[in-house]
């Protein structure tokens, strides 16, 4: 699953590949790239899960590959392994084809344009980097967010900061001892900074292309907490892990009820209660 982790190795294994290249051809979403061809490609990097390709300082091209996308490349005349119609970019530079499936946003953007600067202004901080400025992150938390927004989306809402997918969303709770669903307004600021620094610390941890680890204990039980373990027992305390669907997009979330106890509803006068049913 394509985290902050896996497109900032995406970058670094692609950066020499391309950059310095000039492409013989160029499609993206189908459509013939012509703007592309025949330009120096400056540089290849990484925001978060955004993959940028920045073209002599005029064009940049953006990919997000969601849930399903994933980059390959081919010696020139190679057999691609899947579909041409899955293709979402094609970047041909006579030797090898390097191609974009399935991705969930590919835009081509001027470099200095309006659409790079606003992107620039609403993506939060990118996690991966070596130091991120975790007070403004949680500044813009509390900006974004409705107080009573759960955490499972404060974590994923790239606005806030970048790189944290469902994965780590998973995991960080855990190892804050975080219940998912509890509201942001029921952690401090240096409760919820501590939430941010340990996803940054775990994703940088992730960098040299191999399975994703967020637990080093060399016992053979398993090399993340929580995430898709189901009915296990925590290696924490032995309760049984559960999952459910929950959040804005109802992505599945892994957590231990016992190291991760839900807050207990505040007591409430029968005229609050009243109020609340006839809000609806």
């Amino acid at each position: 699953m394509p985290e902050g982790d896996t497109v900032y190795q995406l970058a670094t294994f692609l950066r020499p590949l391309l950059r310095d290249r000039c492409l013989v051809d160029a499609r993206v979403r189908g459509a013939a790239a012509t703007d592309l061809v025949g330009v120096r490609i400056d540089d290849v990097t990484a925001h978060g899960k955004h993959l940028f390709i920045a073209f002599d300082g005029e064009r940049v091209l953006r990919s997000h590959l969601g849930m399903h996308g994933s980059w390959h490349h081919y010696a020139a005349g190679e057999t691609w392994r899947r579909p041409a119609r899955q293709a979402s970019i094609v970047l041909d530079t006579g030797e090898r084809v390097y191609v974009c499936f399935n991705a969930l946003q590919v835009e081509l953007l001027r470099g200095r344009g309006v659409r790079a600067r606003h992107l620039a202004q609403v993506l939060g901080p990118d996690l991966m980097q070596a130091t991120v400025d975790v007070d403004a992150v949680v500044a813009r938390a509390l900006q974004l967010s409705d107080p009573q927004r759960v955490l499972v989306d404060v974590l994923l809402d790239q606005r806030i900061a970048c790189g944290i997918g469902n994965v780590y969303k998973s995991e960080v709770l855990f190892l804050e001892r975080q219940h998912p669903a509890t509201p942001l307004q029921a952690l401090d600021a240096s409760t919820l900074a501590a939430l941010y620094r340990r996803a940054s610390t775990l994703l940088r941890a992730n960098t040299d292309g191999g399975r994703r680890i967020t637990r080093h204990t060399n016992d053979d039980a398993g090399i993340l907490w929580v995430y898709r373990r189901r009915g296990l027992p925590c290696l924490r305390c032995a309760t049984p892990i559960v999952t459910q669907r929950m959040g804005r997009g109802g992505r599945s979330t892994y957590w231990c009820p016992s190291c991760q106890p839900a807050l207990s509803p505040a007591p409430t006068s029968t005229s609050a209660t009243s109020s609340r049913r006839d809000e609806g």
